[in-house]
């Protein structure tokens, strides 16, 4: 996890994940003195395995009030993935030191059908976490597989109430971990059901439908009490259609308006983004989920920069909808007018505004975007200003290098990591997981030689 990624997810959500993966070692640290060492540290990793099992269960069910804890849904994902591996290592390292302790007695029949289940979901979970990480195996594989993790979590769940440990159930570490599985296993309930409680729904239809410089601009009309959305959001839409019900995120293209009407600007950048643009047609119905994020440029005298990088355009048109009185160098970066969408909008919004100074970079006719650029525009007012990314995760890291390196702070660069599932590099984990596996190896053999 990069250090941007952790600057913007809120405090208040890392202290809470931390402290509740902390707070059974203070049940678990009077047990050392009765039993092994190695068993208890194997107890307590396989409770780590539960509650981060069940927080990732929580995330799951985008229930409202999540992005005021952790930061906007975008982060939340971030940590979601990063918990899902951190918890297959716990489950790796539970499994390879030994966690059974003799003076608890003997096995009953109940107890090696939890041992067997534990077993079966450790080897099931690390198939779909590497299902989840590698990026190569389509879309659909992926979220239909996804949907298997809380079966699993509700095994290993069965497999901690009866597998033999130095505490009962309804001792107050038994019933801390309890009401993690518990916590689990309803959001996992609440995800099974026919539409998404917790995400919102709302009815619209398509009223209209314009291709624009390569994508294709879907305007929607509610057939009831429609979206209250601010600028910069994104939501998840399901065409109410066979093949199309899928539901996928895209930013709102618009400001918010009494009407509520919305609409969402999709370029043909995966399976489901090619099939919307060419099967949606009007008066089709599209189900809206409520609206995510926390993308919004700040209201105050600072000056802004704002880049955005083809598509990336969506956000940035709802804004200059809504309007803008802060200072705006605005650079929109794309290969050619016909991969540029929304661009006569965007110099008709621009045109007449003297706060709004409009930078087009095509890409056809002379070199990329670099930060150098960037820095020498802004000048001494780099390190004062605020920049505003949307666009390839390449060109914004390599952007925010470059300005981080100029003077601008890492917190004043702001973007979305607008990724339902990403790649990650192992390396370092497993690594560290190394280490944990031959110290504790090393501990086992030392005990068992005295």
């Amino acid at each position: 996890m990069t250090g941007g990624i952790i600057l913007k997810i809120r405090f208040i959500g890392l202290l809470l994940l931390v402290s509740a993966s902390l707070m059974p070692l203070y049940w678990y640290f009077p047990l050392v003195a009765d039993y092994s060492s190695s068993a208890i540290f194997s107890q307590y990793i396989g409770s780590l395995a539960l509650i981060l099992m069940a927080f990732s269960q929580l995330f799951a069910t985008r229930m409202p009030g999540l992005e005021s804890i952790f930061g906007g849904l975008d982060r939340i994902y971030v940590i979601h993935k990063w918990i899902g591996i951190i918890a297959m290592a716990a489950i790796l390292l539970h499994d390879t030191v030994d966690a059974e302790i003799d003076e608890l007695g003997p096995e009953t029949w109940l107890v090696d059908l939890a041992e067997t289940l534990g077993e079966f979901s450790l080897y099931a979970v690390l198939i779909l976490v590497v299902i989840s990480l590698a990026t190569v195996i389509p879309y659909p594989l992926w979220r239909f597989s996804h949907k298997f993790m809380g079966a699993l979590f509700a095994l290993s769940s069965f497999h901690y109430v009866f597998m033999l440990k130095p505490f009962a159930v309804l001792d107050p570490l038994g019933l801390y971990i309890l009401v993690f599985c518990l916590l689990g296993l309803l959001c996992y309930a609440i995800t099974l059901l026919p539409f998404r409680v917790l995400a919102g729904r709302y009815n619209y239809s398509v009223t209209a439908i314009d291709n624009n410089a390569g994508a294709t601009c879907i305007s929607l009309q509610p057939s009831g009490k429609g979206l209250a959305h601010i600028a910069g959001q994104f939501c998840f839409i399901s065409v109410q259609k066979p093949g199309m019900e899928e539901s996928h995120p895209f930013s709102i293209s618009c400001a918010p308006t009494d009407s509520r009407e919305l609409r969402f600007t999709v370029k043909a950048l995966g399976d489901y983004s090619a099939r919307l643009g060419g099967r949606v047609q009007i008066g089709d119905s599209v189900q809206v989920s409520r609206a995510y994020g926390h993308f919004q440029a700040r209201a105050n005298a600072e000056p802004q920069i704002w880049v955005a990088c083809g598509i990336g355009i969506t956000p940035f048109i709802a804004w200059l909808e809504q309007g803008t009185d802060a200072e705006v160098v605005f650079y929109y970066s794309y290969k050619g007018r016909e991969q540029a969408p929304h661009l006569q909008q965007l110099q008709q919004l621009c045109a007449g505004r003297e706060n709004i100074k409009l930078v087009l970079v095509d890409t056809s006719v002379r070199e990329r975007l670099s930060s150098t650029e960037i820095a020498a525009g802004a000048a001494a007012r780099l390190a004062k200003s605020r920049v505003y990314y949307c666009g390839p995760k390449m060109m914004r890291e390599s952007l925010q290098q470059g300005l981080n390196r100029a003077g601008l702070r890492y917190s004043r660069f702001h973007f979305e990591e607008f990724e339902l599932r990403s790649s990650v590099d192992l390396s370092p984990v497993l690594a560290v997981a190394g280490k944990l596996f031959g110290f504790f190896s090393r501990q086992l053999k030392q005990r068992r030689e005295k």
